[in-house]
């Protein structure tokens, strides 16, 4: 009865993590050092969907649903820039950089906000459904 509630719940957990993730490469799209001040570019992060939901109770539970198998983070997702005097630059005046499109990202970011959406109205329509049928029961 409840299945369909844990699998617009699963929905919305991974899409937040998801918008976290974008939130994440926005924030650090100009970023070149890592914790330690050390040179290390950021590199892009993308959550990774798979079916299920590890954390569900039940065997049944388990089997439906999606969760972020893993959060993979793009090792070639750099790009060469000409900065000539930066202090992280080459002989030849380029630095790596961040590879992160702002414009593609609030897109990600819009797609992931209107999928967490639909699995509130889907949540709120299940519901809204099992009143209903416990009314008519009553």
């Amino acid at each position: 009865m409840y299945g369909a509630l844990d699998i617009s719940t699963s929905g919305m957990v991974a899409q937040r993590t998801r918008m976290s993730v974008i939130a994440s490469n926005i924030a650090n799209v100009n970023s070149l050092q890592n914790a330690k001040g050390e040179y290390d570019p950021y590199r892009r992060r993308a959550a990774m969907f798979s079916p299920g939901d590890p954390s569900a109770p039940t065997p049944q539970g388990r089997s439906m649903g999606v969760h972020v198998a893993e959060i993979q983070i793009e090792q070639d997702a750099l790009r060469k820039e000409y900065r000539p005097g930066h202090r992280f630059a080459d002989a030849d005046g380029y630095v790596m950089v961040p590879d992160i499109d702002p414009t593609m990202e609030w897109v990600n970011a819009m797609q992931a906000s209107r999928a967490y959406e639909a699995n509130v109205v889907a949540a709120e329509t299940t519901k809204s459904m099992m009143a209903q049928a416990l009314r008519i029961l009553a």
